[in-house]
């Protein structure tokens, strides 16, 4: 049973995992365009405090479109990534973004 009061780890590999789940996360990968993040920084999520990363991203459509940026917050638990939120307003408000050019060169 996880105890929820234990600090959590840093995600030493946040980038490298995030890239890795991005892959099987977006229908094309290809193209990605305006990718940045934020690094990881502790926020509470359903009570329990957690490293967040927020991540914003132009997804190519179907189409040869491209959608409006998305925002993105990623939750890590015990330092290795979990799930990503649809919800970013709180987890993401004030966090500092940074290029992502790891993501714009992704491939299939």
């Amino acid at each position: 049973m996880e105890d929820s009061s234990a600090p959590q780890p840093f995600p030493e590999n946040y980038r490298t995992e995030l890239l890795a789940f991005m892959k099987t996360y977006l229908n094309n990968p290809v193209g990605v365009r305006n990718a940045t993040m934020a690094d990881p920084v502790q926020r509470t999520v359903g009570g329990r405090v957690r490293y967040v990363s927020c991540l914003r991203f132009s997804e190519p459509q179907s189409d040869g479109s491209y959608r409006e940026p998305r925002e993105r917050a990623v939750l890590f638990i015990n330092g290795r990534l979990d799930r990503i939120l649809p919800n970013t307003a709180d987890a993401c408000a004030g966090v500092n973004y940074a290029p992502f050019p790891e993501l714009e060169r992704m491939t299939r």
